[in-house]
């Protein structure tokens, strides 16, 4: 072996650092999806970016300079002044952004609770079925632990007697106590009060095969094993009211010839944001290890993308034409959820929202 073999000189070449890149005005307009004019003023008022020139003397934009541009932009769009941006740096810049969304998350929050406190919750009517669930409610371990104010408008000792006593519309919901399930207990149930057939149900059992549970679960009603304390009881029902005052009115039957899926909501609200919004707050710095803003956004270009085509699909066949409807439906509901999603991750993140090309059209210089 040769000791000195190492003292020569290396045959491999030193690693080249890689050549900057630079962009001109038209493409930098193009990334940032504004007219390249408004561009151009800001450059002559402002020198926003202090950019480079080439020698025929074009403006030439580093990618730090694109990167600082867009954040500038989306502050301006936000209602931040040129003038009071031009002299900050990227970091000074995200922290006038992560400043920005802080008060609108706080806004936000005093909002939502000057909405409560303005249309506070009536109490939830209940008819409780069973004396030993009724007397739980009269203690202070599960009463002060519910979040919504709540009226035992009758105690039974079965579903008969209450349906005797009371219609549907005077109650939200029906709470059952019942040591045991049997197989045919929900057909007995609806056979002895058909009234209630639609009224939502709570079942706190004691004993029961995983296939009853199963059953009676799938026809929507919600089950819990007793025993229970006071405190996971009034947790169960907390979520039970919570549930019934976001959809507003019981769930409706599965659509006709679909069994087990459940009626959509509403027609959606339209998109917020276009792919091309989507895709540059998807290239955003996270702080987020996990990576999911990016997730969101890809998430909802598909489900964006698959509500089109559901929409498309549904004008091919006039056999298809209701199942489509679902579908689009369906995706318009979890895309709409999934930008509620985005915003939260983006206030959470100091992250500015997208904004769609429509709106940046509209804004001017």
């Amino acid at each position: 072996m040769n000791e000195n073999a190492s003292d020569g000189p290396s045959n491999q070449a030193e690693p080249r650092a890689a050549e900057p890149v630079f962009h001109r005005s038209a493409a930098v307009a193009r990334m940032l999806r504004m007219p390249v004019a408004t561009l151009r003023v800001w450059e002559r008022r402002y020198g926003l970016s202090g950019a480079a020139r080439s020698p025929g003397g074009q403006r030439l934009y580093s990618d730090a300079d694109v990167r600082r541009l867009a954040v500038v932009r989306r502050l301006n769009e936000l209602g931040h002044a040129i003038s009071g941006l031009a002299g900050l740096d990227l970091e000074q810049l995200q922290r006038v952004a992560a400043t920005h969304t802080d008060l609108l998350a706080a806004a936000q929050t005093v909002g939502m609770t000057q909405a409560r406190q303005q249309a506070p919750l009536r109490p939830w009517r209940l008819a409780v079925i069973g004396r030993s669930l009724a007397i739980r409610f009269q203690r202070p371990a599960l009463s002060d632990r519910l979040h919504r104010a709540f009226e035992l408008i009758g105690l039974f000792d079965d579903v008969r007697q209450a349906a005797e006593c009371l219609r549907a519309s005077d109650l939200d919901a029906l709470l059952i106590h019942e040591p045991q399930l049997h197989p045919n207990w929900l057909a007995a149930l609806d056979a002895a009060a058909p009234a209630f057939a639609d009224l939502p149900k709570a079942v706190l059992y004691g004993f029961a095969s995983d296939a009853v549970c199963e059953g009676v679960a799938n026809a929507g009603v919600a089950l819990l094993r007793d025993p229970q304390p006071d405190a996971v009881l009034a947790q169960w029902l907390n979520h039970l009211s919570e549930s019934a005052t976001r959809s507003g009115q019981p769930e409706q039957p599965g659509l006709p010839g679909l069994p087990g899926l459940q009626q959509p909501s509403e027609a959606a609200a339209p998109r917020r944001w276009d792919d091309a919004a989507l895709a540059g707050f998807a290239a955003l710095p996270s702080k987020v290890a996990c990576e999911c803003p990016r997730h969101i956004a890809e998430l909802l270009i598909q489900l964006s993308q698959f509500e089109a085509y559901s929409a498309e699909c549904g004008l091919l066949s006039a056999a298809d034409t209701e199942l489509h409807a679902y579908l689009k439906t369906i995706a318009a509901d979890s895309r709409v959820r999934f930008e509620a999603a985005l915003e939260h991750v983006a206030l959470h993140e100091g992250l500015l929202l997208p904004v769609s090309a429509s709106r940046s059209a509209s804004m001017k210089p």
